[in-house]
């Protein structure tokens, strides 16, 4: 079976939680590597990999190399789960905009939230309730996705929401060659003790991966 790589680089903010999502990527796979080195970003390198995971990465955080290594490794088929700030990441770079489906505009405070299931019918997804109250960080866009939506988030339940009543927080898509997920959640420490959002990370991890679910 072919490995995953975590990539938690970031050059601008960085979350307290980044180590708590790493150790869980680490625990829900046995075939972890994790890095913040661009350098492990060569297609010979990328090649061992069955998906890569941008945990909670902000900022530029490749080189030329890497992101012609990154588009390369997609277009051909390769895996790529985006957590949290990964929309906060790789601005002005075209690709990365598409792979990631919108790129971060804002937020309001953390604060407890309702998050609704919109596709129950994709195994990130199935496990949850209709209506998921949590606490997070509520990200807006600067687009909304071209993907297949799977949750949003009830602006009417939190303040602060600058998207209106179709919110956006889950989607996936296969536009570009290989399966890509993003979630925007997962800004909390406490997030990655949660047994919903950890099931929701392991099915979108295997959903990239195309293993079994």
């Amino acid at each position: 079976m072919k490995r995953v790589l975590v990539f938690s680089r970031t050059t601008g903010f960085r979350h307290d939680s980044i180590p708590a999502g790493v150790r869980t990527i680490r625990e829900l796979r046995s075939d972890v590597e994790a890095t913040e080195d661009p350098d492990a970003f060569t297609q010979s390198n990328l090649a061992r990999f069955a998906a890569v995971v941008f945990m909670n990465t902000n900022g530029r955080v490749l080189t030329d190399a890497s992101r012609s290594a990154l588009e390369a490794y997609v277009r051909g088929g390769g895996g790529f789960l985006g957590v949290h700030s990964a929309a906060a990441t790789e601005y002005g770079w075209p690709f990365y905009g598409e792979l990631v489906g919108a790129w971060f505009d804002r937020h309001p405070e953390v604060q407890p939230a309702t998050v609704t299931v919109v596709d129950p019918d994709h195994p990130a997804t199935a496990h949850l309730p209709a209506s998921w109250p949590r606490v997070d960080e509520w990200y807006d866009f600067r687009s909304y996705p071209d993907a297949r939506i799977l949750l949003r988030v009830d602006e009417s339940t939190y303040a602060g929401g600058g998207m209106g009543v179709d919110h956006p927080v889950a989607w996936c898509h296969e536009r570009l060659g290989g399966r890509v997920f993003y979630t925007a959640l997962g800004h909390t420490i406490e997030a990655y003790a949660e047994h919903a959002f950890r099931d929701h990370l392991a099915h979108a991890l295997r959903w990239v991966t195309g293993d079994a679910v």
